[in-house]
């Protein structure tokens, strides 16, 4: 009969071996993994951030062809001719550079951010 060698004496032995190569392991598996996390991250506030620059643009295209509009007048439902509102050319331009400068950063505006669990007590 072969010897009975305990199973705890095999985890005494194998535990650090199994320590110093799963340790370098895992550490690389979590180094990745926050990279990547990161990575992604990165690329959604860009990705965003083009978003917001593609709105700004547009609304102040709205804007600016709001105005050269002007005073052409709409018609309504019932087919009736009715003036548009009058807004100052300059007061349209003014409108729109302000928001063009909001959405590059303009020092002046106040930036507003949403944090994931502000104001959460504990």
């Amino acid at each position: 009969m072969p010897p009975v060698v305990p199973p705890f004496l095999i985890g005494l032995i194998v535990a650090p071996l199994a320590k110093r190569l799963l340790k370098p392991l895992v550490r690389g598996v979590v180094k990745t993994s926050v990279g990547l996390v990161l990575e992604v991250k990165k690329a959604a506030h860009e990705a965003g951030e083009n978003i917001h620059d593609l709105a700004a643009e547009v609304a102040a295209d709205m804007v600016a062809a709001q105005a050269t509009a002007g005073d052409t007048g709409t018609r309504s439902d019932d087919g009736q001719r009715t003036a548009a509102p009058s807004v100052a050319p300059s007061a349209v331009r003014d409108e729109a550079a302000e928001r063009v400068h909001q959405a590059e950063g303009d020092p002046r505006a106040p930036k507003i951010r949403a944090t994931a669990g502000a104001g959460k007590a504990n």
